[in-house]
């Protein structure tokens, strides 16, 4: 018998040599793979061979394909568990709440700090920077006057038009009548809230939900209702459907598409699913999209995409993927159209006709899909590098979500840890992260905490998380690493 390997004996000696790399830290997380050939050329096997051992470790859960990248390291966090179900109650939050927040937004302001907290990339590298001033002063030479004049309702035609054929590519189908241009997405958030509540009505809201909301529900004289959501799928639409059934709320804000912060997606049968609640209970939907285009794996329908009778409002901006400085955003509001366009004219009547212009010209270019794919990829591969340090260097016992898109992890440690005193107490090291109760106005998130990866991974990035994850050993009293 020949002592000759078979092609079967080849990729299993392939796969476990990899494995074994990457087990040692030879390969961390985040890491990609070597190339088929390349690595075929150096173990002298076939492209076949190669191909094998990929799919063991694909199924060992150790690697994952990326489309048009190669192959990569996967961590091994484990991911949070559902949250025990719960009776959605009416809240308000309170005043040491609202005080969290401000301490927040604070520290994420601070130059000298690092920040690994604030959801919104602050470096040109994230950004068609170039090519955006390029369009604005090519607009400026053809038009001078163009600064002078008052942008009115219902804003640049060409812009409207662009996001109309965007829209497509989430499955809403949009007339530019349809688009009123906001300045940002949170005055068309606001914008949507005043359009189909009134002071006492009650807002159902995912928990873990983005801390502003509650702000923004409070100030309108709104009431929050708390709707359990799973890390993996998103809102639970039992609960939904029994809040509606029993009239205990007037309106409904929700993303869907990358959730803030789980960066989960709803399946698509349950966006569907949700659509027909919306329309047999006639409760609006303020779908907030701010994410929807980071999706790792590319578009995929909205809620809106299902919407027969217009009781979804959409919105959303280019805030987080083309330029946040321009603030400009967009709302298509179905049947509310009208309220919110006499809302919209006596909130801040329009938005520049310079910075709308640009963004027209730039997305009519076609240049902003190359983008797009580029930010998508950068920002998948920054989420498994941060999950690598975090798996090396937090509390046994730690949980982080594997998001569907955009840059941000949602964290659990380990019930030990109060987030609140560890957020205090980097502050005083010049690091900044947001600590987990201000996602609900319960105490369900004692122990978790959002991190944001939208910032070059330098060295000063990492040490932050690697100091985040001492303290947090420190205050639970158990090592580092996983179980």
């Amino acid at each position: 018998m020949s002592d000759e390997p078979t092609e079967r004996t080849r990729y299993q000696l392939l796969a476990d040599t990899f494995a074994q790399a990457i087990h040692q830290g030879t390969y961390p997380p985040g890491s990609r793979l070597p190339a088929i050939r390349r690595c075929a050329a150096l173990h002298a096997v076939s492209i076949n061979t190669v191909l094998a051992a990929w799919q063991v470790l694909e199924d060992r859960g150790l690697i994952e394909s990326r489309p048009q990248s190669g192959y990569f390291v996967r961590s091994m966090l484990p991911a949070p568990q559902p949250m025990p179900r719960h009776q959605p109650k009416v809240q308000s939050p309170g005043g040491d709440k609202l005080a969290l927040i401000e301490t927040v937004f604070a520290a994420q302001n601070h130059q000298d700090y690092t920040n690994i907290a604030l959801a919104c990339p602050q470096h040109s590298e994230f950004f068609p920077v170039a090519k955006l001033a390029r369009i604005t002063a090519s607009l400026l030479r053809r038009d001078p006057h163009l600064i002078g004049r008052y942008a009115l309702p219902p804003g640049d035609n060409r812009l409207r038009q662009q996001i109309c054929r965007r829209a497509m590519d989430l499955g809403m189908q949009l007339t530019p009548q349809d688009v009123t241009l906001t300045h940002g997405c949170m005055e068309a958030l606001q914008l949507a809230l005043r359009s189909v509540t009134r002071p006492g009505d009650c807002v159902g809201l995912e928990t873990p939900a983005f801390f502003y909301f509650f702000q923004l529900i409070a100030s309108l004289g709104l009431k929050a209702v708390e709707i359990p959501t799973d890390p993996q799928t998103g809102l639970s639409l039992d609960a939904v459907e029994m809040l509606m059934q029993e009239g205990r709320i007037q309106a409904l804000l929700a993303m869907p598409t990358v959730q803030n912060p789980l960066g989960c997606s709803m399946p698509v049968s349950n966006k569907r699913r949700l659509a027909k609640l919306l329309s047999q209970y006639q409760i609006p939907l303020i779908e907030d999209g701010l994410y929807a285009e980071l999706h790792h794996a590319g578009p995929t329908p909205a809620v809106k995409a299902f919407d027969t009778h217009g009781w979804v409002l959409y919105c959303t901006s280019f805030t987080k993927t083309l330029a946040p400085d321009f603030r400009v955003g967009w709302i298509a509001a179905g049947r509310f159209h009208q309220q919110v366009a006499r809302l919209k004219a006596v909130s801040s009547l329009a938005e520049p006709a310079l910075l709308t212009a640009t963004l027209g010209h730039f997305l009519e270019s076609g240049g902003y899909d190359h983008h797009l794919r580029s930010l998508r990829r950068r920002y998948q591969h920054q989420i498994e590098e941060a999950r690598g340090l975090i798996a090396l260097h937090f509390p046994r016992g730690t949980r982080a979500t594997r998001p569907d898109g955009g840059f941000l992890l949602w964290v659990e440690l380990p019930q030990q840890v109060d987030s609140v005193a560890l957020f205090h107490r980097l502050l005083q090291e010049n690091i900044c992260l947001t600590p987990g109760p201000l996602y609900s106005l319960s105490s369900r998130y004692d122990n978790a905490l959002r991190i944001s990866t939208c910032f070059p991974f330098d060295g000063r990035y990492g040490q932050a998380i690697q100091r985040t994850g001492q303290l947090a050993c420190e205050m639970a009293g158990l090592p580092a690493g996983i179980d």
